[in-house]
């Protein structure tokens, strides 16, 4: 299997010198090549497929990215100088790779960790004497520095707890579920206040934090349970003027951050109290289950005023090497989730090693880049091309516009960047090619899509 990124040039719509098509393809025959091909305007198919109108506008965009995790930058350390460098450039490169923007790390442990770890293991220590980074000092947190040096502006970094220590719980383990104990509420506030302090003091900005990590789950990994009323009464007594007293009122605080399934009805509890809403910035969700794509809408429909945010998504059950559906799958939830008013897509780990870890309860998984470390080279699966024709072309500060699409058979969404340029994505996962008309204003033209391909329409 291989796909190939093809570049075609036109002119001649009205306000616009150029239109570029940038297509991935299953059966194109050649790794990732650039190569120039006119776009054919006879022929234009009667009826439009996919019209464009730059005067209505939805969300802005606030990026694209992954997650640093232990796990990741353990197998980023073990490549050579040189494939660490390609990596960097691949991920957040603005001139020549994917230019991520908004990424997500872990507090604590998390089952993508080496182990079991807290910033304070001592019983009791509530007054957080004994807090220290020290472990994240050892790869993650330089992992995360030559990420920022490679992007050159700023990354907005978002950090999730998937359980307080052990001895802040109900069941004296981190793993397995089990609650957030009452009377430790406050010092598990300060918690992430100290997190975020620390993690400045070592030039990492935290952006945002997520309550906690799914937690409706109770996993055979790192999990704590909340009930939308305790994540409510969480956010309002205790983790909302906490960060605001300890000067971190700017961070943004994301609830639920688990599957689209029941964010709703999770939202709806948190965000119908005046006092807990005043603290939240927005809405994260996962893709795991059934995609309940309009839960989505739903959401920003009853709270318009509130933002949503893709925390995270990765293909279960190992690498999943070569698999074309991959890439698809991810691309279906990015045009899905965009079009539905979320604001950032930030997938799971950034890097993994071909057995999709590691991790310390087995739970492998797939990642965009997989690092064969006993020939030290980068597999770039079709996720990692299909993630790159949303965020190496729909830029942060871009603003969604309307997109109608009337062919079933391609499904896509559109954006206006700040530079002025409309971006166009679209998506054909049928077996055989079809051609589709584009209108812009009174300008129509006809565009090829290959069979199980994607394709990036920029106008300029």
């Amino acid at each position: 299997m291989s796909e190939s990124m093809l570049v075609r040039e036109s002119s001649g719509i009205s306000g616009i010198s150029r239109v570029r098509q940038y297509v991935t393809a299953r059966d194109a025959g050649a790794p990732m090549e650039l190569a120039a091909m006119p776009v054919l305007e006879a022929g234009v198919p009667a009826r439009p497929d996919v019209v464009l109108d730059p005067s209505v506008t939805f969300q802005v965009l606030e990026g694209f990215g992954a997650a640093f995790t232990e796990a990741a930058a353990s197998v980023y350390y073990k490549l050579s100088p040189a494939r660490r460098s390609e990596f960097m450039q691949a991920m957040f490169s603005v001139s020549d790779g994917h230019g991520y923007a908004v990424c997500r790390t872990h507090i604590n442990s998390c089952d993508f960790a080496l182990g079991n770890y807290a910033y304070t293991e001592v019983p009791g220590d509530v007054e957080l004497d004994h807090f220290c980074i020290d472990r994240d000092r050892e790869a993650l947190i330089p992992m995360i520095r030559e990420a920022m040096n490679v992007a050159g502006e700023p990354i907005k970094l978002f950090a999730s707890p998937w359980s307080p220590p052990d001895w802040m719980k109900t069941t004296g383990e981190m793993n397995h579920g089990g609650k957030l104990r009452k009377e430790y509420r406050a010092a598990w506030a300060r918690y992430y206040a100290r997190y975020i302090q620390e993690y400045e003091a070592e030039g990492i900005p935290i952006w945002g934090i997520t309550v906690q990590n799914e937690p409706a789950a109770t996993q055979v990994w790192d999990s704590c349970i909340y009930s939308g009323e305790e994540e409510r009464d969480f956010v309002r007594d205790h983790l909302g003027p906490t960060l605001e007293n300890e000067g971190h009122g700017d961070c943004r605080i994301i609830i639920w951050d688990h599957n689209r399934d029941l964010m709703f009805e999770r939202a709806s509890v948190v965000l119908n109290d005046e006092k807990a809403a005043r603290y939240v910035w927005g809405t994260g969700f996962h893709w795991y289950g059934e995609d309940c794509f309009d839960n989505v809408q739903r959401v920003h429909d009853a709270f318009p005023d509130k933002q949503l945010i893709f925390t995270e998504g990765c293909q279960e059950g190992g690498p999943h090497i070569g698999s074309w559906d991959l890439g698809e799958r991810y691309a279906r939830s990015i045009i899905n989730d965009l079009n539905r008013w979320t604001v950032a897509w930030v997938d799971w780990n950034i890097l993994l090693d071909t057995d999709g870890g590691p991790n310390h309860v087995g739970n492998y998984c797939s990642a965009p880049v997989l690092a064969d470390i006993e020939k030290d080279t980068l597999i770039y699966q079709s996720s990692f091309h299909y993630i790159g024709h949303f965020s190496r072309f729909i830029r942060p500060g871009a603003v969604r516009i309307g997109c109608t699409m009337s062919d079933d058979s391609v499904s896509g969404t559109a954006f206006r960047n700040p530079n002025g340029a409309l971006v166009v994505v679209v998506m054909n996962e049928a077996e055989a090619a079809c051609r589709i008309g584009l209108q812009c204003a009174e300008s129509r033209y006809g565009v090829e899509l290959p069979a199980r391909s994607i394709s990036t329409l920029v106008l300029d």
